[in-house]
């Protein structure tokens, strides 16, 4: 009786959430809300979504749900761009050999790589009757710092997964031990905004972060940032179970290392673009959809993983990625 009456309780509650998978659209070295412009930028990242993605995306260059053509995102209204620092393993003979992203088993089958994005507007269950704002136009914001050598924030998280489905427990750095499902990190982005700038120097400032481990519920937004935004999540699942047969580190540490040379994960950080077309994110978080029940025009149009997979870039900086020396600067064999 219990269980029925919880489940009558959150039936009367808006659940507007979204998660959905977004395919590979490139990896390389640019970063056109840190680095704008740089060719190559300081260190390789995963980007998914939208085609519009380049080195230079101010905003006065003009607005990526205009500029693209495609996404390798599920919702097809989303040509935002998501993006984080690559993993790689650590050979003996100080060699650097690229970790390989893999889907989430929640998701449609087929996705090439890719990461999980999240918008979600209290936890999995409740929009706690507040009003979520969509982002503007021209908005970006990061999350965690690449020389932080603490931990730096709640949400920056490590998970060593049984299987594609574990989700604890959360981890404020590398797991140590070989994982047998491989490596998932989770960036938790702020989710209260100033309600006036689209950016800040720092890509931080503009943004309050009250946001608590795992989906909880964060907290009340401050005046000083009282606009409630959709909590933006991403996780990445690394396939690091293709070198749990080769040697690891005698020391007791792991191999891994993240493409800015940081083997704690302290650094680990992302990066996100608002891309949505017209006012689709704001009609998605004014539904009462959960999940892939937003696909298909309720209210979001979706499109299948082979069209995800379909959307590519051209890669802008040409280098050879495995078997170099340093995880930070590759092999300097830029083709620009």
């Amino acid at each position: 009786m219990k269980s029925l009456l919880f489940t009558a309780a959150l039936a009367g509650l808006s659940e507007a959430a979204l998660r959905f998978a977004c395919s590979t659209l490139s990896i390389q070295r640019l970063d056109p809300v840190v680095e704008p412009s740089n060719v190559p930028s300081a260190h390789l990242h995963q980007i998914v979504g939208g085609n519009a993605f380049n080195a230079s995306m101010e905003p006065e260059d003009g607005d990526p749900a205009q500029k693209a053509t495609c996404t390798t995102c599920t919702f097809s209204e989303d040509f935002s761009n998501y993006w984080t620092a690559v993993m790689f393993y650590k050979h003996q003979n100080g060699s650097y050999q690229r970790v390989p992203i893999m889907a989430n088993d929640a998701l449609p089958a087929g996705v090439n790589g890719g990461m999980t994005i999240y918008y979600t507007q209290q936890d999995f269950f409740s929009n706690g009757n507040k009003k979520i704002t969509s982002f503007p136009k021209g908005f970006r914001m990061t999350a965690g710092s690449v020389t932080a050598t603490s931990k730096y924030s709640k949400g920056l998280k490590f998970v060593c997964l049984q299987n594609k489905s574990t989700r604890f427990p959360e981890l404020d750095e590398f797991p140590t031990q070989k994982c047998v499902g491989g490596i998932m990190t989770v960036h938790h982005f702020p989710a209260c905004w100033d309600g006036k700038n689209i950016d800040s120097p720092d890509h931080q400032s503009h943004m309050y972060n009250t946001v608590n481990d795992a989906f909880v519920n964060s907290g009340a937004c401050p005046a000083s940032h009282p606009v409630r935004v959709p909590q933006v999540t991403y996780e990445t699942l690394w396939d690091t179970t293709k070198f749990n047969n080769l040697p690891w580190p005698t020391d007791g540490s792991q191999p891994f290392v993240l493409s800015y040379g940081d083997n704690k994960g302290y650094g680990t950080h992302a990066d996100y673009m608002f891309g949505w077309k017209d006012d689709a994110l704001q009609r998605a978080m004014d539904s009462s959809c959960m999940f892939n029940a937003c696909e298909n025009g309720r209210p979001l149009k979706s499109q299948q993983p082979a069209q995800m997979n379909a959307c590519q870039i051209k890669p802008t900086v040409q280098e050879k990625i495995d078997g170099c020396k340093d995880p930070s600067y590759l092999c300097h064999n830029y083709m620009y």
